[in-house]
């Protein structure tokens, strides 16, 4: 199935996914002094983003496949930006003329300690981001206050509230543009909550909210062991982790 699939014409994913890390200020504290430690020194200046490729695209419904090597997944709400037309050095004041809509996602990633760039073996796991059909225009809902629920085995564990971002939307989109140009079809999450839950192989998980629909999908264990040679996952300390990654520039902490 493909991520366009059972949305309205003429609107069409383009397969590109962005995610941005830390847009919930509870994120943030969390990590408490290690934001002034080295190299950076300092708390992010700008969105520091992260891509979700095209084999972790998946329709609600799948079941997603946990490798041995992979203890549990977070299982995060987000809520994503339909891109509608080209923007470029967008204006926050005219940023919802530049939305085709909101969607739904489930992004699945592996728990590690590498806050601003993390490997790409936490985040793009195959089928590790959940996609709803379901698309909200842009003036059906308020995207900064849209609460979003993650159940666990039929559960609720998890609730949140798209309010009180560090960037709120529309801030969001100007200053990711600023650097960067997103294209009609692109998808923009706007981050995850502090706190999202963990699920392992076995659990089933789901995600929802007011107008957006709903995501369900199931763990199941990876059929076969590894084999006996195979290099195990690096320690996922904040050192090891970045050392694992390419050491391009981070948006985060342009000049």
């Amino acid at each position: 199935m493909a991520l366009a699939d059972g949305l309205p014409a003429p609107i069409r994913l383009s397969g590109v996914i962005y995610g941005v890390l830390m847009n919930d200020p509870a994120a943030l504290e969390r990590l408490g002094d290690a934001v002034n430690a080295a190299p950076y020194k300092a708390p992010p200046r700008a969105p520091v983003l992260y891509v979700k490729p095209r084999n972790t695209h998946a329709p609600s419904g799948v079941a997603v496949t946990v490798d041995h090597d992979v203890p549990a997944f977070e299982i995060g709400a987000a809520l994503g930006l339909v891109i509608g037309r080209t923007a470029c050095r967008v204006a926050a004041g005219a940023a919802a003329d530049y939305l085709a809509g909101y969607l739904l996602a489930v992004d699945l990633t592996v728990p590690h300690a590498a806050f601003y760039r993390p490997s790409i073996r936490f985040k793009a796991r195959d089928g590790s981001c959940l996609i709803s059909a379901t698309l909200a225009a842009p003036d059906a809902l308020d995207p900064d206050a849209v609460t979003l629920e993650v159940a666990i085995d039929g559960e609720t564990v998890h609730r949140a509230s798209t309010a009180g971002r560090t960037r709120p939307f529309a801030q969001l989109l100007a200053d990711v543009t600023e650097f960067m140009t997103l294209r009609p079809g692109d998808l923009l999450l706007t981050g995850i909550a502090a706190g999202a839950p963990q699920a392992g192989a076995g659990q089933t998980f789901s995600v929802e909210a007011p107008g957006l629909g709903r995501i369900e999908g199931r763990l199941v264990a990876e059929s076969s062991p590894p084999a006996a040679d195979a290099a195990p996952m690096a320690a996922t300390t904040p050192g090891a982790a970045a050392a694992a990654t390419a050491p391009a520039p981070d948006p985060g902490h342009g000049s």
